[in-house]
């Protein structure tokens, strides 16, 4: 093989990512008070704390919290480095999303219980869904949408993207994503492409949007990444590399074991600089056992 050209990829290899068993686990974040974010997210949001560790030796502690088991929910991990009291969000890093039966009422209670409702309950612009926007006590934004029913009422991690086309050609063949839903808003200046392992309304989606003529933001220190499991994370970083010579993007990670603990991961930056971990089923489920 002439020097300097990359093997040619196996069709069984690329076709690996629709084959292999994904959901969303987690999305990691920073926070600057644990226990403040854990009361705002259990009295205002109703999400259940699930676990909490503290690692002193490394100054830091996390916490895990969402609306059911991590075995088969979407959660948050939240992460308290110790002394660091704020994070810049950026300009990228949209919101979260929680569904919910009755909007109205969960901003009354947010309401009462001292939160920030940056947008008043009512119908989207332009359709009937109703949404609202309160601010944690962070600063991170969570959508509040309105439905009768859902499997995961953490529904959506929004991010913003300089290429649409290009990230949703990354996400499909990086992470065997399916676009769920894409909406054109000219009107508004802006288009965005749902992608998940399942139809919008049962699962979670990672929301992204182009706003028309941006191609650069800023990332800022405070979200951190989500986590996706794999079957097989060398094979799984195989593909990712193949995709990111082709779309560009960054390994950050090789695979293998995270010192200490032994879980196999993987990870990688998206071409806009998001960050993604592929994290091995087998090792995940010993980790919560």
């Amino acid at each position: 093989m002439a020097e300097g050209l990359a093997a040619v990829p196996s069709t069984e290899l690329l076709e690996w990512p629709k084959k292999d068993k994904r959901r969303f686990l987690h999305a990691v974040y920073r926070v600057g008070d644990l226990d403040r974010t854990i009361k705002f997210y259990t009295e205002c949001f109703g999400m259940k704390l699930l676990r909490k560790r503290d690692i002193p030796e490394e100054k830091y502690s996390n916490a895990f919290l969402g609306f059911g088991p991590e075995v088969s929910h979407f959660v948050v991990e939240l992460t308290y480095n110790y002394g660091v009291t704020s994070y810049d969000i950026g300009t990228g890093f949209g919101h979260f999303a929680i569904a919910t039966p009755d909007v109205y009422k969960m901003v009354e209670d947010i309401r009462a219980k001292g939160g920030n409702i940056t947008r008043e309950p009512g119908p989207v612009k332009g359709g009937s869904t109703v949404i609202a926007f309160v601010k944690d006590p962070d600063g991170y934004v969570f959508e509040l949408i309105q439905r009768a029913s859902t499997p995961e009422p953490l529904c959506q991690v929004m991010l913003r993207v300089g290429d649409l086309y290009r990230s949703v050609k990354f996400y499909e063949k990086a992470l065997g994503m399916k676009l769920v839903k894409k909406v054109d808003r000219p009107e508004y200046k802006y288009s965005i492409a749902m992608m998940g392992y399942a139809e919008e309304l049962e699962t979670i989606v990672l929301e992204l949007t182009y706003n028309y003529g941006v191609t650069e933001y800023t990332k800022g220190n405070a979200y951190a990444q989500v986590a996706i499991s794999t079957d097989d994370v060398y094979k799984s970083g195989e593909v990712v590399e193949h995709v990111i010579q082709e779309l560009g993007g960054k390994v950050t990670r090789k695979p293998g074991p995270v010192p200490g603990i032994n879980t196999k991961i993987t990870s990688f930056l998206d071409p806009d600089g998001w960050k993604t971990v592929l994290v091995d089923n087998e090792d995940f489920l010993k980790e919560l056992n």
